[in-house]
């Protein structure tokens, strides 16, 4: 979840727009969790290209610098890719990672509706067919607007994004309030972490059995692998724009949706997470609060990112 800054509070009680301010959310440069056993020697790993071409609001050497010093750890190679999705520049790349795309570098409030797609059709050619010959991606979409910035690029995946907010269903303003600030967790014992590779993970160590999530969106994807599933009780706020919520915000059923999932696409594998926070370690406001891997609930959070990873490496 991105953060606004207006309080959530105020944003639901009497209805006024915020926009996410970058200074509110830094990298926390002290989050370094321990790799009992590197999936690579140092830098031996495959390269993973993480997209910087698209206005992306984590970006390796800001709020995704953690995500990055977890791969380097584990013998990854993480390096920018500062160019549009082209054959010849997806082919020094063995993992492509997308997290939180934006049409351009506006503010929110400025888009149109629908939101636009962050990537032109050309791109979305190019990168179905890198994926299909061989190429791995790992395409994280947050809430809106940036779910529906990512739309065009899912769906040619057969995936659909949904260009709102997932809370846990409410009834009044200060219960939706409460339903932001709440845990979002997954876990085995009741379902909503599926049983998968990623889960089990190389070995009984590296196993997970709850993992937690910042807002985001929920999607749906039929012919994907369930990893993430919302439970019943979960709605999708849609509002026209970011952070408006009204009285007549419309509200989607959305329990059972995925806010996680995986496929095959030929040759090339494919993951989709609808929470871009989850991948990452970032402190927000002078309290410095910590939010990703870094916060409460999330202390698996870490092996589970070097478990999509593995899978998407071919090891698991």
């Amino acid at each position: 979840m991105i953060r606004s800054h207006v309080a959530v509070g105020a944003v639901l009680v009497a209805f006024v727009h915020g926009l996410p301010l970058a200074a509110q959310q830094l990298p926390d440069r002290t989050f370094k969790p321990s790799i009992a056993h590197p999936a690579y020697a140092e830098g031996r790993g495959p390269v993973v290209c993480v997209d910087e071409a698209h206005f992306n609001f984590h970006t390796l050497d800001n709020r995704f610098w953690a995500f990055g010093e977890l791969l380097r750890r584990d013998g990854y190679v993480p390096r920018p890719l500062r160019e549009k999705f082209t054959p010849s520049a997806l082919r020094a790349c063995s993992i492509l990672v997308i997290s939180n795309a934006q049409p351009n570098g506006g503010e929110w409030d400025a888009y149109p509706y629908p939101t636009p797609s962050a990537f032109t059709a050309e791109e979305v050619r190019a990168t179905h067919s890198w994926v299909r010959g061989g190429g791995n991606l790992l395409l994280i979409a947050d809430h809106m607007p940036l779910a529906g910035a990512a739309a065009k690029l899912a769906a040619a995946f057969g995936v659909t994004f949904t260009d709102g907010f997932a809370v846990e269903g409410f009834s009044t303003p200060s219960e939706l309030e409460a339903s932001f600030g709440k845990e979002t967790l997954f876990r085995t014992s009741d379902q909503t972490l599926r049983p998968h590779p990623i889960v089990s993970g190389r070995t009984a160590s590296e196993s997970v059995a709850s993992i937690r999530s910042f807002t985001g969106q929920a999607f749906q994807a039929p012919g994907a692998e369930p990893l993430m599933v919302l439970p019943a009780t979960f709605i999708a706020l849609m509002p026209r724009k970011a952070w408006q919520f009204g009285p007549s915000t419309e509200r989607v059923d959305v329990g059972g949706w995925l806010q996680g999932a995986v496929m095959r696409v030929e040759s090339g594998r494919a993951a989709f997470f609808g929470e871009a926070a989850m991948f990452s370690a970032q402190v927000g406001g002078p309290q410095r609060v910590p939010m990703g891997m870094n916060a409460p609930g999330a202390e698996q959070n870490p092996q589970f990112v070097l478990n999509v990873m593995h899978w998407l490496s071919g090891m698991l």
